[in-house]
């Protein structure tokens, strides 16, 4: 029989353990006064994100294998700001481990605007978490394949927009993300994993060899297989 100073001390250590590795989220509107600020503050609002947040960083760790805390990068805070931007910037973007949205983004979504905004919070929690080979992947122009492998968890959590698309577009593999994301999943039907995997490999370095060594094809030869395969 469990004693149960014993069963009250391994609890105390389990969340212990478990606040070291939580993460701090945070949710601040810097456009409150805009029409996208408003539209955050009625229809998705600041405990909302945060829930996205969350279970975005948890379906990322297991899309990445990243069962412990060693797999993962250490991150212990991640802010969310909701910006006065301009119309023809990006939708949103992440720095620094921060994510930051365009108000004017969230004023021009039509549809399921909860939707929408969960499909870009997990391509931007997943530039968080994420590895880019020291900045390998860059430095070898390879820059598409991270907005590719984000676009990848936000196609496997079904939230890819409609607009996408069939796979089998694009003119080269690396041109970053719906185009890299339906290429990567291409090659993870392969071999199940293969992203998880390409991700781990990537913690430290960089090279397209990585997909001869997970898939036994140089990469040339598996986006030539994936165009043949859907007639482009």
């Amino acid at each position: 029989m469990v004693q149960p100073t014993f069963f009250l001390l391994s609890l105390l250590v389990i969340t212990l353990l478990h606040g070291i590795h939580a993460v701090d989220y945070t949710v601040t509107n810097r456009a409150e006064t805009t029409s996208g600020g408003q539209i955050f503050n009625n229809q998705i609002g600041a405990e909302y994100a945060k829930q996205t947040m969350t279970s975005a960083t948890d379906f990322i760790w297991r899309l990445f294998q990243q069962n412990t805390p060693a797999d993962r990068k250490e991150v212990p805070r991640v802010p969310l700001f909701i910006n006065d931007m301009e119309p023809n910037e990006a939708p949103a973007y992440s720095t620094n481990n921060e994510i930051h949205i365009n108000d004017e983004y969230l004023s021009g979504i039509r549809g399921d605007i909860k939707r929408d905004f969960n499909g870009i919070i997990y391509h931007e929690m997943t530039h968080v978490w994420q590895w880019d080979g020291r900045g390998q992947v860059h430095s070898q122009s390879r820059g598409g394949l991270i907005d590719g492998i984000a676009d990848f968890v936000r196609l496997k959590a079904n939230l890819a927009p409609e607009n996408w698309g069939p796979p089998g577009q694009g003119s080269q593999w690396f041109e970053g993300y719906r185009v890299t994301a339906q290429f990567l999943d291409y090659c993870n039907d392969l071999r199940n994993g293969f992203v998880a995997e390409l991700n781990k490999k990537m913690r430290e370095s960089y090279s397209d060899n990585f997909f001869m060594e997970l898939l036994g094809k140089s990469v040339e030869q598996l986006w030539t297989d994936y165009k043949a395969k859907y007639g482009n």
